[in-house]
């Protein structure tokens, strides 16, 4: 198992944990969109947690979407999670350069820039749910933190980091969730911030070759930790030439007809992954036959 998540509680289920190593995940993303280093680190920041969220689901058919929306240089950024740890993603920009920040790191807040995160949960009800929040940061970790607090009302802890290499491929990418039930003690809570406010970096922990078991085990050990779960992750999209196929014939009979006339096969690049599907022209006056 190459990317995964552990899910885990601590201090007698007072705290409950999630942390993932994405590597496969953030690589097998950035080059279906061959996306510069800045854009790499913030979709591979937001599929980590992403990621991680959709774990928290309980249905096998759930799915959560994270969408920013934003005005910096990225523009935007769409992940897909369910809770099974399979997770897709795409930029609306992928070739976007900006100089390091001030600590001489990728300058994802700066690409993001001021925006909109909604996080949107399709549960089989009616209607999903929708929170939304105000970029606080744009670094996304932050973002997620303010997002839980906000919308959940769950004090939450979160860390996500994608390192890249001079080859501009991933190097290592992983994140963590800590979250605080309702029941948590003052005691707790004042030994778990002064915990998290000591510990390196997920990208330095993930480089010292440290596993989603003991990075918990890092912020975790003096809170007794106990890990209940270890899931495969991957990016994995569900793309296919038949829902390609029915997204064409919702188009009218003008448009149909329109790229008929052509008299040329079309490509229709699915975003999430950037496949390639190829209909020709017999297969186009079928699908306009058929409505």
């Amino acid at each position: 198992m190459s990317d995964y998540i552990v899910r885990a509680t601590a201090a007698d289920s007072q705290i409950r944990a999630f942390a993932i190593t994405s590597k496969e995940m953030v690589e097998e993303a950035r080059r279906a969109h061959d996306t510069r280093p800045v854009i790499t680190a913030a979709l591979g920041r937001l599929l980590s947690g992403a990621a991680m969220m959709g774990t928290m689901m309980k249905g096998d058919n759930d799915l959560l979407t994270i969408q920013i929306q934003c005005g910096g240089p990225a523009k935007g950024l769409t992940v897909t999670a369910d809770s099974h740890g399979h997770v897709k993603g795409f930029p609306m920009e992928s070739q976007v350069e900006l100089p390091l920040n001030a600590q001489g790191k990728l300058d994802v807040g700066g690409a993001l820039g001021l925006g909109v995160m909604s996080v949107i949960k399709d549960m089989g009800l009616k209607e999903p749910y929708v929170g939304q929040i105000a970029l606080q940061t744009g670094e996304i970790a932050e973002d997620l933190t303010y997002y839980f607090a906000t919308s959940e009302q769950i004090p939450s802890a979160v860390g996500l980091g994608v390192l890249v290499d001079k080859d501009l491929s991933v190097r290592q990418a992983g994140g963590f969730i800590i979250q605080l039930m309702p029941f948590t003690s003052d005691e707790v809570i004042e030994k778990l911030e002064n915990k998290i406010r000591e510990i390196a970096s997920v990208t330095e922990m993930l480089e010292q070759g440290m596993t989603p078991e003991q990075i918990l085990e890092e912020i975790l050990g003096d809170f007794g930790l106990e890990i209940s779960d270890k899931i495969p992750a991957a990016f994995e999209c569900d793309c296919s030439k038949e829902r390609v196929s029915r997204a064409i014939s919702t188009l009218s009979k003008k448009d149909l007809d329109s790229i008929i006339n052509d008299g040329e096969a079309i490509e229709v690049k699915c975003q999430f992954c950037n496949k390639a599907y190829h209909f020709d022209v017999d297969e186009l006056k079928e699908m306009r036959s058929a409505k």
